[in-house]
């Protein structure tokens, strides 16, 4: 299914940040065994699980169990049947006639009219779901034909990505729209698997649903699907290699270098391109990011090739834009040559010209306040995050700006960007799936009113987006492109280096999309 991996990847990645992995460690002569229990390690706890009130990419994951789409889409990019058996779309408007016979996970039939409320609810304003402007406009609204078993969207703003946007919305059954209550603990679902057991920060456990037929594309049940899965919260990456190791869990995702020791015992993995390395400064009135000079200096101090390579533990790639998924719908490399270069004397002179001296202390000060700044960054990205920051946090210093660390879980990282607003720099990256769903976090309402979470107001990125915006597709790709210049020449987001993330699994196969495993993809094997 769909799932925006426009997400902080604190979690990402909408969000974040997706393609099909390959599998590694060849598990061809084990043969696939029924009855079995998918043991898969998390990051981090999913908190609510409501799909319409997240942007969490650890909630997604756990969501794409228990919540499908109207379409998904296959290893080229191309869509497919989900919830829906087809569909049609322009830049305004799109209509899905759904599968007949599908049911809830309460045995309820799924009506068009509860997918056509789904729709609605995410596209209310009132409702503040997180996803309207990243999937969904706000204003757009949906009908139902019961007869035809037909949804007819009209979106509330033109979106050149309308089918992939609508279509990956996660569709849940009527009584959690009328008791979200039901969605905070993963229930009343569309999916493969049933929420049967929650205990927060320690595990989640779903059953499959015997009578799911429907997706996605052509997808049948066959030999090896799991009965159950068992979602294990272990914040530790050594924890969780160890564990796969000793066969305790059949899978769980390694960015950090641990990969290494389960590379080298042969292990099956199946990997996504990941946004990992990505810098937001807090441009809210009155903090130092709202000074472009300051956005600008605080870069140029940065090595960001260094910084790269110890983050991604030499395994990285060089960001090239916005949007990590493969294929990626706009090919292109929007940022060389666009980011300040790594200068340190420079990043002095460029915070002198902009008035911030320093004091007697070492630390800059302009108009009596000091240039002092609280960065976050997340828990769940690994143990190289925090070397990451360390290392920033020494190259900031070093032109005089007083530096506290702060880590954060998912949840934590969240609360901070979107709640209170207490930050100057966040190392929190966003996945994107599609160019367009970058435009809320980059404009519009800040946080907490929107999603706009850095206060980013550039005028060209605004303009530049509203005219793809009204291009079907992969027309407008100039347009998005152009867009993520403007962002990248003001300094208001500085992505640096994307990872290759593996998904290593012992005793089970699997495929990844949308940054994540697919559920119906999981076969259990034979010791």
């Amino acid at each position: 299914m769909i799932r925006t991996c426009a997400a902080l990847a604190a979690v990402v990645a909408l969000a974040g940040a997706s393609a099909c992995g390959t599998g590694s460690g060849d598990p061809a002569n084990q043969k696939p065994v029924d009855g079995k229990t998918f043991s898969f390690g998390i990051g981090s706890d999913p908190g609510n699980l409501d799909p319409h009130m997240t942007v969490l990419s650890v909630t997604n994951q756990v969501a794409r169990f228990l919540y499908d789409t109207l379409i998904d889409v296959d290893t080229d990019g191309k869509p497919i049947p989900g919830l829906a058996e087809k569909w049609e779309a322009t830049t305004t408007t799109a209509s899905f006639t759904l599968r007949p016979g599908i049911t809830c996970s309460d045995g309820s039939p799924l009506t068009a009219a509860t997918v056509a409320a789904n729709i609605g609810f995410v596209g209310d304003p009132a409702n503040k779901s997180p996803l309207l402007g990243i999937q969904l406009a706000s204003g757009t609204k949906a009908t139902a034909d019961e007869a035809t078993r037909t949804v007819v969207v009209t979106s509330g703003a033109r979106d050149a990505f309308l089918l992939r946007n609508v279509g990956g919305l996660p569709i849940v059954c009527d009584k959690g729209l009328k008791d979200r209550k039901l969605l905070a603990k993963g229930e009343s679902g569309t999916g493969m698997f049933a929420m049967t057991e929650v205990v927060p920060n320690d595990h989640y456990t779903l059953t499959r649903r015997k009578e799911y037929t429907w997706g996605p594309g052509q997808w049948k049940a066959e030999p090896g699907l799991p009965d159950k899965v068992n979602l294990r919260v272990i914040s530790n990456l050594t924890t969780a290699a160890n564990l796969l190791l000793s066969g305790e869990l059949n899978a769980a995702a390694m960015p950090g270098p641990d990969r290494q020791r389960l590379e080298a015992r042969k292990l099956f993995h199946g990997d996504f391109v990941a946004a990992l390395g990505e810098i937001f400064y807090n441009q809210a009135e009155g903090r130092p990011g709202s000074d472009e000079a300051v956005r600008r200096a605080l870069t140029q101090a940065l090595d960001l090739p260094q910084l790269a390579k110890v983050l991604t533990a030499g395994s990285g790639k060089p960001s090239q834009g916005l949007v990590t998924n493969e294929p990626n719908v706009c090919a292109g490399d929007s940022i060389k040559g666009n980011l300040p270069a790594f200068d340190q004397a420079a990043a002095k002179s460029t915070l002198d010209g902009a008035g911030w001296k320093p004091g007697p202390d070492g630390i800059r000060a302009k108009g009596g306040k000091k240039l002092a700044m609280t960065v976050l960054y997340g828990t769940q990205l690994g143990p190289t995050m925090a070397s990451t920051a360390e290392l920033a946090q020494q190259a900031w210093k070093a032109i005089g700006a007083d530096v506290t660390l702060k880590a954060v879980d998912s949840p934590g990282l969240s609360a901070v960007l979107f709640g209170t607003g207490e930050w100057e720099v966040s190392l929190g990256p966003i996945g994107l799936v599609l160019p367009s769903q970058a435009v809320p976090f980059m404009s519009g309402p800040s946080a907490p009113d929107g999603t706009n979470f850095a206060h980013i107001k550039n005028a060209e990125y605004e303009r530049l987006v509203a005219e793809a915006a009204a291009m079907p597709g992969e027309a407008g790709c100039p347009n998005w492109l152009a867009a993520e210049t403007a962002l990248f020449k003001k300094v208001d987001v500085v992505p640096y280096t994307n990872s290759v993330v593996p998904f290593f699994g012992s005793g089970a196969k699997f495929t990844i999309s949308q940054s994540s495993i697919t559920p119906s993809s999981i076969r259990m094997l034979a010791s």
